[in-house]
């Protein structure tokens, strides 16, 4: 079997912390604040920020796009987050943000050249990130390339991030999980709490449905539990994840592909150490866990 499904997860390992500042940084809730977002809550700008790329979205696209959101949710926001700024605003407040947070987490970890060159080869993985079927990584790929090397960074890790959660969501259908139970099987497996769920919006009953309908499956036991199955299940959905993300990687080859791991591990460092990931997506440096 080829080894590049396994650099595929460690090198997701590495940017998807990276690629997340975005949601979390207070640059970035400043710049949303800026534009007119409420600030009060991470989702309006959560999804003004990761749907700019698609346009003006509608929430049925935004839905089947993200997938585990209800899309009683996408409506609270999609159009709305629209009327608030229209999407070029948002991109290049997007780009302001990026800059302003990777500029305080570069610091003097890495030397201009260690980011250009990382750059360099991130943008070759993501520019053989084949986007058939592929909609947030088209997205992104069809964006103009900034010209200062970290946001050129940035944005190729978020071509690639995209690329990956949209293999993703082709792996949950191809096991027959519908956007509820993805989520409720992912708890039940342990890879999350139920509760870190809860912001997606499925009511208690719907989350009960999707239980009794993973449990007529053969997913979830009486006691409420993850069965083997639903274990077996949930890795061969990661397994095959890997194997659909695992293109770009091996059109840049494993040896350039351990040499951005080696550059970018400051600025995961400096992505860990700020505390602004939330503890539930983040358990340590190179493990991280994430329902998209």
């Amino acid at each position: 079997m080829s080894e590049y499904p396994a650099v595929a997860r460690r090198l997701w390992h590495q940017l998807e912390p990276l690629h997340a500042t975005l949601y979390y940084s207070p640059e970035a809730f400043e710049e949303a604040a800026a534009l007119g977002y409420d600030i009060g809550t991470r989702w309006p700008s959560y999804f003004a920020w990761r749907t700019a790329p698609l346009g003006a979205a509608g929430p049925e696209l935004v839905s089947a796009t993200y997938y585990s959101f209800s899309p009683r949710m996408v409506e609270q926001y999609v159009p709305l987050i629209w009327s608030t700024a229209a999407p070029a605003k948002v991109l290049e407040a997007r780009l302001r943000a990026m800059d302003r947070v990777l500029r305080r987490l570069a610091g003097d970890r890495l030397t201009p050249d260690q980011l250009a060159e990382a750059a360099r080869l991130a943008r070759q993985a993501a520019e053989n990130a084949i986007p058939a079927a592929r909609p947030l990584a088209a997205a992104n790929l069809d964006l103009p390339w900034p010209t200062e090397p970290h946001l050129e960074l940035w944005q190729a890790l978020t071509v690639l991030r995209e690329h990956r959660g949209d293999g993703h969501l082709a792996a949950l259908l191809t096991a027959g999980l519908d956007p509820c139970e993805s989520l409720v099987s992912f708890a039940a497996v342990g890879a999350a709490p139920e509760e870190r769920f809860r912001s997606r919006g499925w009511t208690p009953q719907e989350w009960r449905q999707a239980r009794d309908r993973l449990a007529a499956r053969g997913w979830i036991a009486p006691d409420g539990q993850a069965t083997d199955r639903a274990r077996e299940g949930r890795e061969e959905i990661e397994r095959l994840t890997d194997r659909l993300a695992a293109g770009p990687w091996r059109a840049l080859g494993r040896a350039r592909a351990d040499r951005l791991a080696q550059l970018i591990n400051p600025l995961l460092a400096a992505v860990f150490e700020s505390g602004h990931l939330p503890k539930t997506t983040t358990l340590g440096i190179g493990r991280i866990r994430v329902a998209y």
